[in-house]
C-alpha cells in the first residue's frame, strides 16, 4: 500500500496597486500576490501550511516580499 503526499505552492493574484518599484525605480503598476503552501494527500490539498505575500513589477519583474500587516495596509489602501 502507498500512500502518496507531498507539497504545492499556489500563487494567487490579490490585487494590481500603482506605486514606486524599489528596484527599477519605475512608478507603475505592482501585482500583490498571496503564495499558499498546501500539504496534499492523494493529490488532494488537505491543509495550508504556510501563506506568504510579495508585490512583483510589472516593469522589472523585481519580488518585494510583504508581511501580513503590509498586505493589509496595501488592501485597504
Amino acid at each position: 500500500m502507498f500512500i502518496l503526499f507531498g507539497f504545492t505552492r499556489r500563487p494567487r493574484q490579490l490585487a494590481t496597486k500603482f506605486g514606486t518599484c524599489p528596484f527599477c525605480g519605475v512608478h507603475g503598476p505592482q501585482q500583490l500576490i498571496e503564495e499558499a503552501g498546501k500539504f496534499t494527500l492523494f493529490f488532494i490539498p488537505v491543509f495550508t501550511t504556510r501563506r506568504r505575500y510579495y508585490t512583483v513589477c510589472q516593469n522589472c519583474g523585481g519580488r518585494n516580499d510583504l508581511s501580513k500587516a503590509q498586505k493589509d495596509a496595501l488592501l485597504r489602501a
